[in-house]
């Protein structure tokens, strides 16, 4: 394989959303993107041209984290709402829906085997689900404010999670526990991630800083302060060889982690840069911000043939390799970080650079549970349309590889499909009813766990019963 060093370039970028950028994700097949907003809505742009974008509505409130499935089937969406969405990513919007936390969910993530479903939340816990049919397995509760991030490692057993009361936690996805708990941040941790290899952790945070640590000896590798401001999330490249990070300073920054030093600065998003994500090959990075804008960016700078590394996937899984050198790394300690020469320091600004900008953002289809709630489609869905409201909906991965490709209507079709209008209702009002839905929940909870006694105790009278009449026969006096 060749290595050209050459300097990122902005590909494309998307306007659609209506607030703020939580988060972007590529689909494994490189075909979509997926991004969250604080706007309610899921968007999925696809790479074609020509090709329109979808923005699902489902969510009543913002949407923080947004992942694909392994498989690219699926997409998965955390919300303020107190829920997790899993959608198919057509233009049909289907989606299952279930409450996951009793606070805003911060972030969600699949499992490496598209099995479950990792979700972290202002309720200070994190949780894991199965994804057929939503099913919680358990709960990790040792964080003592919200839990901003949680990540499964490369190989699903590790579990890191990230924390306003300023930790990093890593637990053992079998035994439940904690196996350790990192307190070197000094500012609450807004985004955690695996390092490739499984054996590192990175972490970044309010305090402006980005910290790398060795898992197997629980050893801080490298301290990184190139921000002005809070961090807000990081990636590892698929190589594990660079990490890039997005700030409220309005940058991405993209960090050598074999030299230890900064490598880039990007500067593209007017505000602040608020998420970050390499593709899976890593040949291209997107960024989300502020500025209500995602922007698609070519790496360039660690440039392979990255078609002979997706066909060498399979054979690298068979026969692992060693893992990169970046645990052979030396701590670099924040004063040797910050002694980097500036001038050495690529600073690209995309904003300088209107060739980049000249690719219109496709045209955008709203799809979604809200769209199809209205009456125009209800008599549809009473006579067998599927309903993307379901309780019950459960998607396998079997179901979804055996869905044909889905076709989009002609846009006069889509047209005819609108939301409800909106009905204002008195804060007050609205107040009393949550209070009331929250109430209706615990009478349920408790009822069913009545249920549940009852039910042992009739079990009991019975054995008591059948033991009394087994003595009675035993002592009855013969004739």
């Amino acid at each position: 394989m060749t290595s050209v060093l050459e300097d990122p370039t902005l590909e494309r970028h998307f306007k659609g959303h209506r607030d703020t950028v939580t988060s972007v994700d590529f689909n494994p097949n490189m075909k979509q993107l997926a991004s969250g907003s604080m706007d309610s809505c899921l968007m999925v742009w696809n790479f074609k041209p020509q090709m329109r974008a979808y923005r699902f509505v489902g969510h009543k409130d913002a949407v923080m984290s947004v992942v694909f499935s392994p498989s690219g089937h699926l997409v998965a969406s955390a919300s303020r709402d107190k829920t997790v969405r899993l959608w198919i990513p057509s233009v049909k919007g289907e989606s299952t829906v279930f409450k996951a936390h009793t606070a805003t969910v911060r972030s969600v993530d699949f499992s490496p085997d598209g099995q479950s479903l990792l979700t972290a939340s202002d309720d200070k816990s994190v949780k894991v689900w199965t994804v057929h049919r939503q099913k919680f397995q358990f709960s990790l509760n040792q964080h003592m404010n919200w839990v901003r991030c949680a990540r499964f490692s490369p190989d699903g057993r590790m579990i890191v999670s990230g924390s306003d009361d300023k930790t990093v936690k890593l637990w053992d996805r079998n035994t439940k526990e904690c196996v350790h708990t990192f307190f070197e941040h000094g500012g609450f941790v807004n985004s955690v991630a695996f390092h490739p290899s499984g054996t590192c952790i990175a972490a970044a945070g309010t305090d402006s800083t980005v910290k790398v640590w060795d898992i197997r000896t629980n050893r801080l590798l490298q301290h990184y302060q190139v921000h002005t401001a809070a961090v807000n999330g990081l990636s590892f490249h698929s190589s594990g060889n660079y990490l890039i990070t997005a700030s409220n300073d309005s940058t991405l920054k993209i960090l050598d982690l074999l030299e230890g030093r900064l490598f880039y600065t990007l500067h593209g998003h007017q505000g602040p840069a608020t998420t970050v994500a390499f593709s899976r090959a890593g040949d291209f990075f997107a960024s989300g911000g502020s500025d209500e804008q995602v922007m698609v960016w070519k790496t360039n700078f660690d440039q392979v043939d990255y078609s002979e590394v997706l066909k060498s996937h399979k054979a690298r899984t068979e026969q692992p390799q060693p893992p990169p050198h970046i645990h052979d790394i030396p701590p670099r300690s924040p004063h040797t970080v910050r002694q980097v020469p500036r001038p050495a320091v690529p600073q690209l600004d995309a904003r300088s650079e209107p060739r980049n900008l000249e690719v219109p953002s496709p045209e955008v289809v709203d799809v979604g549970p809200a769209l199809f709630s209205n009456p125009q489609t209800s008599a549809a869905g009473q006579s067998g349309a599927v309903s993307h409201s379901l309780a019950d909906f459960s998607l396998t991965s079997a179901d979804v590889a055996m869905r044909e490709p889905e076709r989009g209507p002609p846009a006069s079709s889509v047209g005819t499909t609108q939301p409800l209008e909106k009905q204002t209702i008195p804060p007050q009002l609205a107040n009393t009813l949550e209070h009331i839905v929250g109430q209706l929940d615990v009478i349920t909870q408790t009822v069913s766990i009545l249920e549940q006694r009852l039910s042992m105790t009739e079990n009991k009278l019975r054995e008591a019963l059948d033991n009394q009449q087994q003595i009675t026969l035993q002592v009855r006096p013969t004739d």
